[in-house]
């Protein structure tokens, strides 16, 4: 996917700003595969994060990029499973300081096999 090139421009620098229109961006056949079945999310996360990780980005820089992530699909996509269900729920009523901590959750969790 070409979200990297969106996101992370010719020199290596992170722009947040453009994670939305990065996602926007994503053929909806495509982000239904992903967003229907919360393993094949999990597993996408990771192969960013791998990717993120390749560049040089640390946690910190990955959270606020799945911060952004977790603003644009709980304000444009409709949960898909319980799983994005919950998360989307518990990410409407966090706060912004609940919501980064949480975002840094799932950076973690995303780079652990289950």
């Amino acid at each position: 996917m070409s979200e990297y090139n969106h996101v992370v421009d010719k020199d290596g620098d992170i722009d947040p700003s453009k994670v939305d229109r990065a996602i926007s961006s994503i053929d909806s056949g495509e982000k239904d595969r992903i967003l229907g079945d919360f393993e094949v999310f999990k597993e996408y996360l990771r192969r960013r994060i791998k990717l993120a990780q390749s560049i040089g980005m640390g946690e910190e820089q990955m959270a606020v990029i799945a911060q952004k992530v977790a603003d644009y699909l709980a304000s444009n996509e409709d949960p898909r499973n319980s799983e994005e269900k919950l998360l989307q729920e518990i990410w409407k009523v966090g706060t912004e300081e609940e919501r980064h901590m949480l975002a840094h959750m799932l950076v973690r969790m995303a780079q652990t096999r289950h």
